[in-house]
């Protein structure tokens, strides 16, 4: 309701605004910015009646995606409108003996709602569909020969709604993938938003991934139900259990804070999976101890663990496990990333929140994420496919 209201406010003083601003200097200019905000109006009630309207399943691919792309529309056009009116009613306050108002504030008010609205324009048309390869190398002390050039793909965070409409640009993600010949394909959860549903039809997309040693993955706290608001706790286990079956079919052996060997040449890959539910800052992370638990005799340990922050919690220098890769992230979607320097707001969250991080002879990497979450826009934090070589230190 309270978004509601705002919405209704904001179409009625922006009019108001663009009249009283451009009308009596220019009418060319005032019809120009009167028919793109129609335009954009009509795509705002669209959006808002359509998902009023809607009587299916909470999370289904669709709903989430008009959920999704209602957000965009308040980041992008209401929060701007909202903005431009304080700034020109301000203007109007500090001119209200003469009726007028400060045209600089009012421009100020545009520049910024122009600004804002294009930077998100261009993140939800180009920055969410940027999908960079990442190629890291790890180098391991003492590592066995047969594992030296090892290639792992990681992928995480594809949060599948968002690829709703999708299907032929992520068939050609999982086209590119092959194309790297993979060793392995690791991937470390939040395939759906907030419920089983939204995998669609998508798991015949993900199964035609293929690696020579096989593709791992585990569970992401949105994978387990956690934001779903109508679920019960009934639900929430039934969820867990389809969504089990659906990465399987999706060509992934789970790792529900467990182990596996993986055997190359003489060599032996430990690959631990540990399962995250909860939300920041309450955080739920699976038993380590019991995952690892009769893990000896190996070459090399990875460990798969959704949330960044349990390797320094609770892996390095308390284990001995080589490598974790984590996701989770997603750089929040938002910041600066260069070959030089990176920031996003998710570090304030996150100290590890894209990229490789070690400390001794461990790693961590830190994927920033296949698909959209909440947003439909990347701004300057594209998604990420990572490419990871192993070799000898």
């Amino acid at each position: 309701m309270g978004f509601l209201i705002i919405l209704i406010i904001t179409e009625v003083l922006t009019p108001a605004v663009l009249r009283q601003h451009f009308y009596s200097i220019s009418k060319a200019k005032y019809f120009i910015s009167i028919i793109i905000h129609v335009i954009l109006s009509i795509w705002l009630w669209v959006l808002f009646f359509e998902i009023d309207s809607y009587k299916s399943f909470f999370d289904t691919p669709r709903h989430i995606w008009l959920l999704m792309n209602m957000t965009g529309m308040m980041c992008a056009v209401v929060v701007p409108r909202a903005i431009l009116n304080i700034f020109h009613f301000t203007g109007r306050l500090a001119r209200i003996k003469t009726g007028s108002h400060l045209r600089w504030l009012t421009n100020t008010g545009l520049t910024i709602m122009v600004l804002i609205l294009s930077i998100i324009a261009v993140g939800t048309l180009y920055g969410r569909f940027n999908f960079k390869t990442e190629a890291v190398t790890i180098k391991i002390k003492g590592l066995n020969k047969d594992l030296d050039g090892l290639k792992i793909v990681q992928l995480s965070d594809m949060h599948l709604s968002g690829f709703y409409n999708q299907g032929k640009l992520l068939q050609k993600i999982m086209d590119e993938v092959n194309t790297y010949k993979p060793d392995l394909v690791l991937n470390t959860g939040d395939f759906v938003s907030y419920g089983w549903r939204e995998f669609d039809r998508n798991d015949t997309i993900l199964s035609k991934v293929k690696s020579r040693y096989g593709n791992f993955a585990v569970m992401g706290n949105h994978d387990f139900g956690t934001y779903h608001p109508f679920f019960t706790e009934a639900d929430r286990d039934n969820n867990v259990l389809i969504m089990n079956q659906l990465i399987r079919s999706s060509g992934y052996k789970v790792l529900n804070d467990e182990f596996t060997i993986v055997n190359v040449g003489d060599a032996k890959i430990g690959l631990i999976g540990i399962f995250t539910k909860g939300r920041h800052p309450d955080m739920v992370h699976g038993d380590l101890g019991k995952a690892i638990s009769g893990l000896d005799s190996v070459d090399l340990k990875i460990l798969l663990s959704h949330d960044p922050n349990q390797w320094e919690e609770e892996v390095t220098g308390k284990t001995d496990i080589d490598i974790t890769l984590s996701g989770h992230t997603h750089g929040m979607q938002m910041g600066i990333l260069t070959k030089k320097f990176k920031w996003s707001p998710s570090k304030y969250f996150y100290p590890h929140w894209s990229g490789l991080y070690s400390e001794g002879n461990q790693f961590q990497y830190v994927n920033r994420g296949l698909g959209v979450l909440s947003i439909p826009f990347r701004i300057w934090m594209p998604p990420e496919i990572t490419i990871i070589t192993i070799k000898p230190e």
